[in-house]
């Protein structure tokens, strides 16, 4: 079993990587870890404990992290263009009991790997903030933690937010500057990969008949997230599955071929958020170019929603 933190901003697609990973055996989630991007990072939290509380899976901590970015500015506004103004489509789950933690995301990743040395995994669906704080803060954790799987950048192609920049290393690229540039382990799973997963519309009605809670929830959230994608690509017929595939990954590494990078990042202009990779056998960043993408889709259809 794979030891692993997960570090959310909580909007559809990591709503669907968090039941993805609580319904996977194979990975033990010792906490997970909230930040801004697709919503606030409150919102991101609340999301978070009530989609737990929903999956049964309560038991599992969260732990806030920091309102402002890596350098202190006020985060760029939530996505509601496409997560909604509640950040999970404008579905409304119930209010939660469950609360996060009184421990900050970034000293909670610090605690964690130190009691777990060699043996976490963070799987990372946001900006790079929680992450970049934790390796400001204690150094060695660059030595101690086993790997970080990212979601982020666009390497090979045009990024989503501009032309140049994926959201995640958009929201926060000093963060992902320094952490790129700390020598951590790190696989990274940018649209090069991400945009060729394909959730279809269809699968929609299959969740619904399921009739439980947390299938006419999830079927919910993604009908919004698919008209979304419609707004922009009429012909796509669904939604990429961008959060999901560092969890498939996570499971199975043969899902995706990679080429060993370093990986800088642009931090001003026009080009702010860029990711710029160059092969490199000194580098420490594996980026993912290819994707068995059919076989990742299988195998997110079979665990998101739990038939039993």
């Amino acid at each position: 079993m794979k030891h692993i933190i997960l570090d959310v901003d909580t909007g559809i697609d990591d709503a669907l990587a968090i039941a993805y990973a609580v319904h996977s055996p194979e990975l033990n989630i010792l906490g997970i870890t909230t930040t801004f991007g697709n919503t606030s990072v409150h919102e991101a939290t609340r999301n978070t404990c009530q989609l737990l509380q929903m999956l049964g899976a309560q038991d599992i901590p969260v732990f806030q992290g920091m309102e402002e970015t890596f350098t202190g500015r006020t985060p760029a506004e939530k996505t509601t263009w496409i997560h909604g103004e509640n950040g999970l489509g404008n579905v409304v789950l119930p209010p939660a009991s469950k609360q996060a933690e009184s421990m900050l995301a970034h000293d909670f990743i610090v605690s964690a790997i130190h009691n777990h040395p060699n043996d976490i995994t963070i799987l990372t669906t946001a900006n790079q903030n929680n992450l970049a704080r934790a390796i400001q803060k204690d150094p060695d954790i660059v030595h101690l933690a086993k790997d970080v799987i990212l979601m982020g950048g666009a390497v090979t192609v045009p990024g989503n937010v501009t032309s140049y920049a994926e959201s995640n290393i958009y929201h926060d690229p000093e963060a992902a500057q320094f952490t790129f540039q700390s020598g951590i382990p790190m696989t990274l799973v940018g649209l090069d990969v991400t945009q060729k997963t394909l959730l279809k519309r269809n699968v929609l009605a299959e969740w619904r008949k399921n009739d439980t809670v947390p299938s006419r929830f999830l079927a919910a959230m993604c009908d919004f997230y698919m008209d979304a994608y419609a707004e922009r690509n009429p012909n796509l017929d669904g939604c990429a599955l961008h959060d999901p595939l560092v969890i498939g990954i996570a499971i199975d590494a043969t899902l995706v071929k990679t080429k060993t990078m370093s990986v800088s990042v642009m931090t001003e202009g026009s080009a702010n958020g860029q990711t710029v990779g160059e092969e490199n056998r000194d580098g420490h960043i594996d980026v993912c170019v290819e994707v068995n993408a059919d076989r990742f889709v299988d195998h997110f259809l079979n665990r998101v929603i739990r038939t039993e």
